[in-house]
């Protein structure tokens, strides 16, 4: 690809990235907010499912715009939450810390 091409598609991504900011925010929010629920003993089945789906889209997002630390820990969440039964309740610091680490990576890329 030429430097013109390359720019063109820089450009067009980070058009994508402003578009699409909120909603990876969102999704962040939402991680953050299963987190501190299973730490407080309080994450629901449906609150379950949802982390679930949010690491899941934003595991196929992140690397899109070259942040692949973020598709890493956004599947490593997706993995978590998508296990059958309870989980273990020793996770809860480690899905706080992951979850803020995913807020880290998005407010990192400009």
């Amino acid at each position: 690809m030429n430097t013109i091409d390359q720019d063109a598609l820089n450009q067009i991504l980070d058009q994508m990235w402003a578009k699409y900011l909120p909603q990876l925010k969102e999704r962040v929010s939402l991680l953050e907010g299963a987190a501190a629920a299973f730490a407080a003993g309080r994450l629901s089945a449906a609150d379950r499912q949802s982390a679930n789906a949010a690491a899941h889209k934003l595991a196929g997002v992140l690397g899109t715009f070259g942040l692949d630390s973020g598709t890493d820990l956004a599947r490593e969440l997706e993995t978590i939450y998508s296990r059958e039964g309870s989980l273990d309740r020793s996770l809860g610091e480690q899905l706080t810390a992951m979850a803020a680490e995913l807020r880290t990576i998005v407010s990192s890329r400009k």
